[in-house]
């Protein structure tokens, strides 16, 4: 069983890399996994990837969302794969072929995820993309059709807001992993930033939530440490519930 710290994604969301070594250093026994995006792995690359894992315990997300033709996607994925992290990202976008593409560069050494939609989306903008109206007036029916293409081309789960984890464990089974971003933990500002769809650590935990992704509340809190492990027991208590 993971303990509660193992469900907090912290990601390095900054561009400077002694500053993220200064956070994995901070952080490293008390979240389970840093997050590596693209700014900061463009800036830094594979060499600050091998680094967080040989600081601690800590695994890695290399958050890249691959996008692009099938044949790219599987050879990039297998350069992720050769790194040794945990976790890595492709969108879901509109080919299943480029998922199953993703699962094969991967060679079961990284779990990949399918990137449903992402928080910041709102249906507005859906609507503007040009989708019908059956997913943008009901974006869990969006999430729900990507999941499932996800889940045929094999991914190990899915990245989707904490609205949307209840229904894609019903769908798709308790093995079937959901990454939550747009975490809030109460009282830290539920809907003052970009996120558009956001719920707090035990809302998304109630929910079946396999793993929460929660920067801010914790980067930016005059102690980082302890506010993560008063995010770790708000999951704690979650988890007794």
């Amino acid at each position: 069983m993971k303990a509660a710290k193992d469900y907090i994604v912290f990601p390095l969301d900054v561009p400077d890399p002694d500053r993220a070594r200064t956070l994995v250093s901070l952080l490293a026994n008390d979240v389970g996994i840093f997050k590596v995006g693209l700014e900061l792995f463009i800036r830094s690359g594979p060499e600050l990837v091998r680094w967080i894992m040989e600081a601690g315990s800590a695994r890695v997300f290399l958050d890249l969302k691959l996008h692009d033709i099938p044949e790219t996607v599987k050879r990039a994925m297998a350069r992720v794969a050769e790194l040794g992290v945990f976790f890595a990202t492709v969108h879901c976008g509109e080919s299943r072929a480029m998922l199953e593409a993703a699962v094969q560069g991967a060679g079961g050494r990284v779990h990949v995820l399918g990137v449903t939609l992402l928080t910041s989306i709102s249906a507005e903008e859906v609507a503007a993309a040009g989708y019908r109206q059956a997913y943008s007036g009901d974006l869990r029916q969006l999430v729900m059709k990507k999941a499932g293409m996800a889940r045929d081309a094999g991914c190990a789960g899915i990245v989707c807001s904490g609205r949307e984890v209840q229904a894609v464990k019903a769908a798709f089974g308790p093995d079937f992993q959901a990454v939550t971003p747009g975490i809030r933990p109460v009282g830290r500002g539920v809907a003052a930033d970009d996120q558009a769809r956001v719920v707090t650590p035990a809302m998304a935990i109630g929910r079946g939530a396999d793993y929460l992704v929660i920067g801010r509340p914790i980067r930016d809190a005059g102690d980082p440490a302890a506010a993560a492990r008063e995010i770790a027991a708000e999951i704690e208590t979650a988890l007794s519930d």
